[in-house]
């Protein structure tokens, strides 16, 4: 019997566009840069989407497809037309939600994001010190990295947009700075993001009931497109393990409503996990609901992935709430 059988429309709500492969740090916990072991880097890595293949795909999907990630696993920031593809998504219409390491977020780089209008952007930090940061992601540039926040902040100035926070993925290394990092970052950006670590598909310090599972919402809302045009089945699959199409070569519409698409959603809407050996142990899909509290200025949301620290006088700025 089918369970929780989600609403498909026709295009994906949300479209995470990989412009750009490539990235300036080697994070250990990335999915495709922290493995250089891995044979497969090579092949995924710094690649460019042809600037041909994304107005194609922004001219099919304007006025159905909601928000764009201009971005996947690397740093949007050194695609060498990030700027030009954020102006061409944003004259049609699109919410533009990016996250960046912030290296860089130069003035110029900043000012014209903000010119741009892009929706909001989530700057990765993860630490509160250099030592820390050294160990999280490999460089020791955290007073670069502040700055550049507070300089785009200043930049935004009183607009509404970017809407403008930082990220505290939690780990090993840097769990004993959590919250420091909330009580500092609430005081300055518009909200703190502070996740779970997540590891094989799991979340190893979160407890998930798997017999409160549903089918995963990524199926039924977002569309991961990398640099050549395949489509992943999540934006978990990095290297393309599953492949369900090519969205320059098929089209938008085609891929989402395709076959491979929606024999996967098929079994996820029978509990038939074991037949989608990536999705089989994965506990993504527990993400996707939450519960809000007030504390203070910080309305609190939270989920089984994430914790966002929304600063209640920088409502304003929070688009899609």
């Amino acid at each position: 019997m089918s369970t929780n059988k989600p609403k498909l429309t026709k295009y994906p709500k949300r479209v995470l566009m990989d412009l750009s492969s490539d990235c300036n740090l080697k994070c250990p916990m990335c999915v495709v840069h922290g493995d250089t072991d891995n044979p497969k880097v090579n092949a995924i890595i710094k690649k460019q989407m042809k600037a041909t293949d994304a107005k194609q795909i922004l001219d099919e999907i304007v006025g159905h497809t909601t928000t764009i990630g201009p971005g996947l696993w690397s740093e949007p920031l050194m695609g060498r037309d990030i700027m030009m593809h954020l102006r061409s998504m944003k004259r049609r219409g699109f919410t533009l939600s990016m996250n960046t390491n912030a290296l860089l977020l130069n003035k110029k780089t900043a000012t014209n994001l903000v010119e741009i209008g892009v929706d909001s952007i989530t700057i990765s930090i993860d630490s509160t010190t250099n030592e820390t940061l050294s160990k999280i992601r490999g460089v020791e540039k955290l007073e670069k990295i502040q700055d550049h926040v507070l300089q785009l902040l200043a930049i935004r100035g009183d607009s509404a947009v970017p809407r403008i926070g930082v990220s505290f993925t939690k780990q090993p290394e840097n769990q004993h700075e959590e919250q420091e990092f909330i009580e500092k970052w609430t005081e300055i950006a518009d909200f703190v993001r502070v996740g779970e670590i997540f590891e094989n598909g799991k979340f190893p310090n979160i407890k998930i009931n798997p017999e409160d599972r549903i089918p995963c919402a990524e199926l039924y809302e977002t569309m991961t497109i990398h640099t050549n045009g395949d489509v992943s089945i999540c934006c978990l699959d990095g290297f393309k393990d599953v492949v369900v199409g090519n969205a320059v070569e098929e089209g938008v519409q085609n891929v989402w409503q395709g076959d491979k698409l929606n024999e996967i959603r098929k079994h996820h809407e029978n509990g038939d996990w074991s037949k989608v050996p990536f999705c089989e142990n994965c506990d993504r899909w527990a993400s996707n609901s939450f519960t809000e509290r007030q504390e203070g200025n910080l309305l609190i949301r939270q989920s089984a992935e994430f914790t966002f620290y929304n600063r209640i006088d920088r409502l304003n700025t929070w688009k899609s709430r």
